[in-house]
């Protein structure tokens, strides 16, 4: 029997953590006796598979096999989308109450198998156990936030005013029909689950690819659903690679809008050839390039441990990650080696490990890229890090040493390209204005972090910075750890195509488009049958 544990949070404490592990064990030795099995498809409520399959291995140990996925095609991308066109009619239809109920039970059982799927998400994405329980406990609270937001606004049906006495005037916002849901690698349960349940939520129907890397949680997400009451035909999983599925799907004639979470380059180019004909919707979820300013006013001890969380936790792969810090100089030097002594005291190793803070990275493209961000520091100072790890239980997975850096030009590129990867750069600022300048020198605008103990500072890092989530001296993360209903994730600038952020209270009226209904009746008429009314 699994034991009650408290919601575990991307800034639990160590107490809150060491209470969890019993359970988590229990769950994972029986994830590890259940891998290694064929997944099907599921289209209008059918397994389905396909001629062709691929593998999905652990980053961990790329000799583990966590399951054989199939390779879909066009043409089960048609089928998809016309089974969801089919479901349209009938699932918009439902009192929105009905469709709240059936995703209140989905975060019932979400909550009731956590530990399972954050083992999944351990094996998968290689997050080590507090990252993969976080994002399951986040999924089910993203839940409970866009169901609230659905009750709140009665369905999002309400009153106007009118001129005209004879009017009665309406505001209605109505689903678009099928939506398409692009899902990244990083966070494969709790996005996939966001965007679909965002976009459900609102009465539209979804066919969702998960990234090929991570499609195990996705599957998992697919029976909740199941499980949970959803009609046949209202969610859609396809699995395959991006050419054949992911963007025949994306670009699908009867798609009627699209959310796709991912690179800045891919969401671009799909921003800008989706609907050819006449404008759909597409929300896009980006990058960052995200800075922390910490001032000569800041608590450095705060500062450190908030960057080096940010920075190094799930191997910096966030689009919220820290990944560079401008730190005034009287307090540079102090800094940058207490954030370098901070830096080796993370554990790099098998993240079904308890011990174990940093993973490795997602595969073997991700420690490409890696090695040639070490090399373009030429001329900087590596403080630690800067290798891929290598030897014992190393050999068989993708690790790569969480790095700081610095000695660098502030326009180097280092400060400004997203790598995805456990590499800090820092550099040292006169004030705080040159510090928001640097910060601010970016095509990006996802999340910011300021370290000052001076109310003044702090509101002038608000007012100036340009991102979208912005936290000020955060020591359970610099940047990072936005959760539902408490901070909105919108990305500005080349971070997010709509300025309205997914856990916050603006994100299901994106998947919805108004509708102004206006009937014109006979006043007088209507007072007698009033009158009538409050007579009986």
């Amino acid at each position: 029997m699994t034991a009650t544990v408290d919601k575990i949070t991307y800034t639990s404490t160590p107490e809150q953590i060491r209470a969890m592990h019993a359970a988590f064990d229990e769950a994972l030795a029986a994830v590890e006796a259940d891998l290694g099995k064929s997944h099907p498809m599921v289209i209008d409520g059918q397994e389905r598979t396909a001629a062709a399959t691929f593998e999905v291995r652990a980053p961990a140990d790329r000799d583990k096999l966590l399951g054989v996925f199939q390779s879909g095609t066009r043409t089960d991308v048609d089928d998809a989308v016309a089974a969801a066109k089919a479901a349209f009619p009938s699932w918009a239809g439902l009192p929105y109450a009905e469709r709240v109920a059936i995703f209140r039970r989905a975060a019932e059982l979400i909550r009731e198998r956590k530990f399972r799927i954050a083992s999944l998400l351990v094996h998968e994405c290689g997050k080590n156990r507090v990252e993969a329980i976080g994002e399951v406990e986040e999924a089910a609270d993203m839940i409970d936030e866009y169901t609230a937001q659905v009750e709140a606004n009665n369905g999002f049906v309400r009153e106007l005013g009118a001129l005209d006495p004879g009017e009665r005037n309406r505001s209605v916002l109505r689903p678009f029909g099928v939506w398409a849901v692009l899902a990244p690698f990083n966070f494969p349960f709790a996005l996939s689950v966001g965007m679909s349940s965002g976009a459900l939520l609102a009465g539209n129907t979804v066919v969702i690819k998960p990234a090929s890397a991570t499609p195990l949680s996705g599957y998992e997400l697919c029976r909740i659903y199941h499980d949970a009451g959803m009609p046949a035909g209202v969610f859609n999983f396809v699995t395959g690679a991006g050419a054949e599925v992911g963007e025949p799907l994306a670009l699908h004639p009867d798609v009627d809008g699209l959310i796709f979470t991912g690179s800045k380059e891919v969401g671009f180019d799909l921003y800008k050839r989706v609907g050819p004909n006449f404008p759909k919707p597409v929300i896009t979820e980006l990058g960052g390039k995200n800075p922390t300013i910490v001032t000569a006013k800041a608590d450095l001890a705060k500062a450190v441990e908030g960057v080096a969380r940010s920075a190094f936790g799930f191997s910096g792969q966030k689009c919220s990650a820290c990944s560079r810090v401008y730190v005034e100089r009287p307090v540079y030097d102090e800094f940058v080696e207490r954030l370098t002594a901070r830096t080796k005291e993370l554990t790099v190793g098998d993240p079904t490990d308890p011990d174990t803070y940093v993973g490795p990275v997602i595969d073997d493209r991700a420690v490409e890229r890696y090695e040639r961000a070490i090399a373009s520091a030429e001329g900087g100072t590596v403080r630690t890090g800067g290798t891929r790890l290598s030897g014992g239980a190393f050999d068989k997975g993708t690790f790569v040493a969480p790095t700081v850096i610095d000695g660098l030009p502030a326009d180097h590129e280092l400060f400004r390209k997203e790598l995805f990867l456990p590499v800090l750069v820092a550099a040292p600022v006169d004030d705080l204005d040159q510090a928001l300048e640097f910060a601010n020198d970016t095509e990006y605008g996802l999340t910011a972090g300021i370290f000052s103990e001076d109310q003044g500072e702090i509101e002038r890092f608000f007012d100036r910075i340009e991102a979208g989530v912005v936290y000020a001296n955060r020591k359970g993360g610099a940047t990072t750890g936005a959760w539902p209903g408490c901070q909105s994730f919108a990305g500005w600038k080349a971070s997010g195509s709509s300025g309205k952020g997914g856990l916050g209270p603006y994100y299901v009226q994106q998947f919805l488009r108004e509708q102004s209904r206006t009937v014109v009746v006979d006043a007088a008429a209507e007072d007698v049958e009033a009158e009538q009314a409050a007579g009986e």
